[in-house]
């Protein structure tokens, strides 16, 4: 069963927003009535708002066996027509005074909240439950269909992982159409029995308050512990109400070393870091009672397989750079409609991820980046962005930092820095000097860009494509 708590938390706080909170069985019973509105539908959307509303529609559906394709109210016209018309859904989920756009507007609404209806029977583990579109960077979003085998077991993982119980509260502020946000912010404390807090925005004070009061454990972006660590610096009551957490965890793309490095300083915690992807979930995550190692995502999760390999397929040596190839019950079924991208995006059974990392004697992975854009072949040498990237923000007047690679007729490819800087603008010259100096000469930036903001996408992650154009 996928939230077997709903039926036997009766009194406890399933869900907490600033507009109020719900307990199990009021929960229990908004997904019942939800569900039965549901009734026959092929799969649904859900106007995914950061709110309550947004997490009972999800809970229903799933009550009911619809798949649901949570919708990014920022979405584009485009995009959106494309989601709607690729997805097909029946009709969407809604709050009645909410305005949607024309590609939504014509489907039925429902209004998810209590009604006649009584939980119905658990689905088969194998059928989707959710459809979640890919940022698109190479073409248009693809629906990526996730099994209700695949949440389950996963979440249960991540539990193993993280000692996560039904006493946590998890507090956040992130987006309810993604998979951080929904399935692991949401679905993962309501599977265990304990309580999501959700706080709307991302505002460190309202965090602290939080991990003050009976917020056990926060999930963020690292623009967010970025943010988060520049006040603990400044700010005590910040700095001790993060300390009071149980458990940091990181996500969505690599937290720079620096981060790591001022919170602990600050609150004597250390963040731990976790590796997914929509089409796999969780594939590494650092265990809570282990030593982090900034810069690295841990080893695999339980029942999980994880491998490095070269361009043919071989595996690679302890050390070495390779693409990150998965296999496990936390696979997705495919991509809706798209077979020939399904097949094409494994080899021998193994999920070709194409992120590149390497991986240490004792299994813990260290990302350095999407093999597409991160992984630099320059001078003969195969060389991460990532690990640039920390270097970068170790220097005194870097805030933020990029790399990428353009092409070049003697070294194959040269290293590009896309830096945003404090008061002082540090020279070209020495920004490359201070890379060499950190880890060799060979990695260090060829040429240095100069920018107000690196551009990001919901999740913090620096969309790179972007910096070309």
């Amino acid at each position: 069963m996928l939230l077997p708590t709903l039926a036997d938390r009766a009194d406890r706080v399933a869900l907490r927003f600033e507009s109020g909170s719900l307990t199990y069985a009021e929960l229990a019973e908004a997904a019942g009535g939800t569900a039965a509105a549901l009734a026959g539908a092929g799969r649904v959307a859900v106007w995914a708002t950061p709110t309550a509303h947004t997490c009972v529609a999800v809970v229903g559906a799933l009550a009911a066996g619809v798949p649901v394709v949570p919708i990014n109210p920022k979405t584009g016209e485009r995009e959106l027509a494309h989601i709607v018309a690729d997805s097909a859904p029946d009709l969407v989920l809604a709050e009645a005074d909410v305005e949607l756009p024309l590609a939504l507007a014509g489907l039925p609404r429902v209004v998810a909240g209590p009604g006649p209806g009584a939980l119905p029977e658990e689905p088969d583990p194998e059928s989707p439950a959710v459809v979640v579109y890919t940022s698109g960077t190479t073409g248009p979003p693809k629906g990526v269909l996730l099994p209700r085998r695949a949440i389950a077991t996963n979440l249960d993982a991540l539990a193993d992982a993280w000692d996560w119980t039904a006493e946590d509260t998890v507090v956040h502020a992130l987006p309810l159409f993604h998979v951080h946000g929904l399935i692991l912010g949401v679905l993962g404390p309501l599977r265990r029995g304990g309580t999501v807090w959700h706080l709307g925005r991302f505002d460190p004070a309202a965090v602290a308050a939080a991990l003050a009061g009976s917020a056990t454990v926060m999930f963020g972006v690292p623009t967010m512990y970025h943010r988060l660590a520049a006040e603990c610096a400044v700010n005590a009551d910040v700095a001790r109400g993060v300390a009071q957490a149980r458990l940091l965890v990181s996500g969505s793309a690599a937290l720079p070393v620096v981060d790591h490095t001022s919170i602990t300083a600050t609150t004597g915690h250390r963040v731990v870091e976790r590796y997914g992807m929509t089409e796999t979930l969780m594939n590494c995550a650092v265990h809570s009672s282990a030593e982090p190692r900034p810069g690295t995502v841990g080893p695999a999760v339980d029942g999980v397989s994880v491998r490095l390999v070269d361009e043919a397929g071989t595996p690679v040596a302890d050390g070495e750079i390779g693409e990150i190839e998965v296999r496990g019950p936390n696979l997705f079924l495919g991509y809706l409609n798209r077979p020939e991208a399904t097949a094409e995006a494994f080899r021998d059974g193994w999920f070709r991820t194409g992120d590149v990392a390497t991986r240490s004697a004792d299994g813990w992975v260290r990302i350095v980046g999407r093999r597409a854009t991160d992984l630099i072949k320059s001078g003969g040498y195969k060389i991460g962005a990532g690990e640039i990237e920390n270097a970068l923000l170790e220097h005194p007047d870097v805030v933020e930092a990029a790399v990428t690679g353009e092409p070049d007729d003697d070294l194959g490819e040269r290293i590009v820095a896309w830096v945003v800087t404090g008061e002082r603008r540090p020279s070209e010259q020495d920004l490359a000097d201070h890379v060499a100096r950190l880890l060799s000469p060979h990695k260090r930036p060829r040429v240095v860009h100069y920018l107000d903001a690196l551009p990001r996408n919901e999740l913090g992650k620096i969309t790179k494509r972007a910096l070309g154009a």
